[in-house]
């Protein structure tokens, strides 16, 4: 035996020396891990080996946002693409629920407005789907898909505020579905 403990019986030196190179490869693959993953745990705050003299440094671009091609980044982002189905889910059930508002009673800049409906019956239909209807009003409202009156709509209070739906069911599903396919394109691959 010649001391090498991956020697094979009746084997090839040259296949040997490919095996032998494939390991030094792997172990070495192996060590840049561990060490890049010690040097993570040094600058995560929430690790047992957290140093404190860490200052980070961070442009105004990286700050505030996740390690790109982190589990973080992509956990956002597929909450950022769910959220964009779910404002179109609350649109669709305005549009299939609401009714096409009197033009002529509308102010200028609410003419646009395709379908409205009271805050009231859309809470009453919407609570049986999802418990998130005030927070994603106030999204759509944020994205121009919809529009009401006043800063958050309170049940009971607020039964009759009209909410208007200010782009058509087709625009809205273009718009959502391109958003959440912007969000999930933003990151790269799911990480290991």
């Amino acid at each position: 035996m010649s001391g090498n403990f991956l020697t094979i019986p009746g084997d090839d030196p040259i296949k040997r020396r490919g095996r032998s190179s494939s390991l030094t490869d792997l172990i070495s693959a192996f060590d840049t891990k561990a060490q890049t993953h010690s040097d993570l745990q040094k600058i995560t705050a929430f690790s047992g080996q957290f140093d404190k003299n860490h200052k980070p440094t961070f442009s105004k671009d990286e700050y505030g946002k996740p390690v790109p091609g982190s589990m973080t980044e992509y956990r956002g982002a597929e909450a950022q693409a769910r959220v964009c189905t779910e404002m179109k889910e609350l649109c669709e059930i305005i549009n299939e629920y609401g009714k096409s508002p009197c033009k002529s009673l509308l102010p200028p800049e609410l003419q646009s407005a395709t379908k409205v409906i009271s805050f009231g019956e859309l809470f009453s239909i919407y609570t049986i789907i999802s418990d998130k209807l005030v927070g994603l009003l106030l999204r759509t409202r944020k994205h121009g898909l919809t529009f009401f009156e006043g800063e958050v709509l309170f049940q009971k209070r607020d039964d009759d505020v009209p909410v208007f739906l200010m782009q058509t069911i087709n625009e809205i599903r273009e718009y959502c579905n391109n958003k959440a396919m912007q969000a999930r394109r933003s990151v790269s691959p799911m990480p290991m």
